[in-house]
């Protein structure tokens, strides 16, 4: 009946599950504890399927044919949900979908691109500060190898890179205003113009291996303490950008790998000696556990990422849409346009379903999810976001899908940004007054 109460068995659990993770008595629950309780708050859905909420506060599905769990994005229909029941489930829940507690408690933050919501004009100023202090550094004193030497001018010195590395590291997904002045006060520093357009720039992350190699170079070549004060740039950095939820869960996990070595409490100086890799393992290993992270694992990176590009998708609920069907279609756009051959490495890394709709998406010229695929350049109406956070959102989790199957694959970044992130931009570049992800009021704009 219209406008009755109807339950919702995935809010019902998502939010039992919280409250039983958030107790302090959680943590001190015996292992064999901890997976009983998730057992018992299983959901059975109509088409046979299981559901649980679980680690990183987010939902699996068992697989009927295989008993596997995968990392999957709820169903968003109300009547699906409402059909949703608690089921008893007598097979061990792996450990590894188990809650810890922290992983809980950490803000995800935001999945906004840079288009749209400019980065705050305080944090810019700050970052300005560091970049200024930096001019007249010597290349010899701190110099360049790699491709950041490839992306700054013959003249230009580590710190530089440093920061630059820093801000890439830590941007969930680093698409750009090509007006936004956290971009333009490097240009005195770049050998050649940025990918993308006046629109939008389509940049590359920087690996966590770049950033160790700055510190490890100097270590070896005799200057710890030069390699340290690259370090506490990195730090600096980092802790000027935590603000933006765009920056902020990286730049935490960033901080807490490096603190350590800026305290003097950690054998990083030593064992630099032994290669950069055993470094990057060092600094991995001081990562909260509950962060996923590319440099880590790049298949658990790209479920994450297709869990979020789903979660962008749910405006498209209300109208009898499936978020999920469309977010694999927009994939299979994405693939189709740049790398069609490397979805064979996607699917071990998809949920049985995805993985039969991006596969007939992709093998189907005339199948009707194709409706889905951006056409000249925009997507079709009937995805167009709603408002102007919600299709940041989805340019963000877009680019960052993107961004992490390219990093998985092995595929090359292209530097006109991937199908279905280039479509959303339209929204986003017609109007220049941008808010602060989550804040009202707009800041300045430079151009």
């Amino acid at each position: 009946m219209t406008g009755m109460w109807q339950w919702d068995g995935f809010d019902a659990i998502e939010r039992d599950v919280r409250i039983m993770v958030a107790d302090h008595r959680w943590t001190g629950l015996p292992p064999l504890a901890r997976a009983q309780a998730i057992a018992q708050r299983t959901l059975a859905t109509p088409d046979g399927g299981r559901w649980l909420f679980g680690a990183h506060a987010r939902w699996y599905r068992q697989d009927p044919a295989d008993g596997r769990w995968y990392l999957t994005a709820p169903p968003a229909d109300r009547e699906f949900r409402a059909a949703a029941q608690v089921v008893q489930v007598t097979s061990m829940v792996l450990p590894h979908l188990i809650p810890t507690g922290p992983d809980f408690a950490v803000d995800r933050g935001s999945v906004q691109g840079f288009v749209g919501p400019d980065v705050p004009y305080e944090i810019t100023e700050r970052v300005r500060e560091l970049v200024v202090a930096q001019r007249g550094r010597r290349r010899e004193d701190f110099p360049l190898t790699g491709p950041f030497a490839r992306l700054f001018a013959g003249e230009v010195a580590s710190p530089v890179a440093a920061i630059w590395g820093t801000l890439m590291w830590c941007a969930y997904a680093p698409a750009f205003d090509g007006n936004e002045v956290l971009l333009s006060m490097f240009g005195e520093f770049l050998a050649r113009p940025l990918p993308g357009d006046e629109w939008v720039r389509w940049l590359p992350p920087t690996s966590l291996d770049e950033l160790v190699a700055l510190y490890g170079e100097r270590v070896r070549a005799g200057h710890p303490e030069a390699g340290l004060r690259l370090v506490a740039l990195m730090a600096d950095t980092a802790a000027a950008v935590r603000g933006d939820p765009r920056f902020g869960p990286r730049a935490d996990a960033l901080l807490a790998m490096i603190e350590p070595l800026l305290r003097r409490a950690c054998q990083d100086p030593v064992i630099a000696h032994q290669g950069d890799e055993v470094v990057r393992h060092a600094w991995l290993s001081r990562c909260p556990v509950h962060l996923t992270l590319p440099d880590a694992s790049p298949g658990d990176h790209f479920q994450h990422m297709v869990y979020d590009l789903v979660q962008t998708l749910g405006f498209l609920a209300p109208m009898g849409a499936d978020p999920r069907a469309v977010a694999a279609s927009l994939l299979a756009a994405d693939l189709a346009a740049f790398a069609p051959r490397v979805a064979d490495g996607l699917y071990p890394w998809l949920d049985p379903e995805l993985r039969h709709i991006l596969h007939v998406v992709l093998t189907d010229a005339a199948h009707p999810l194709r409706g889905c695929w951006p056409r000249s350049g925009e997507l079709p109406s009937a995805l167009h976001p709603p408002d102007r956070a919600s299709a940041a959102a989805l340019l963000g989790a877009a680019y960052a899908t993107g961004l992490a199957w390219c990093r998985l694959t092995g595929t090359e970044i292209p530097e006109r940004g991937f199908t279905t992130a280039s479509a959303v931009v339209h929204r986003l570049t017609h109007e220049r007054d941008d808010p602060f992800p989550g804040v009202s009021g707009t800041y300045p704009r430079h151009f």
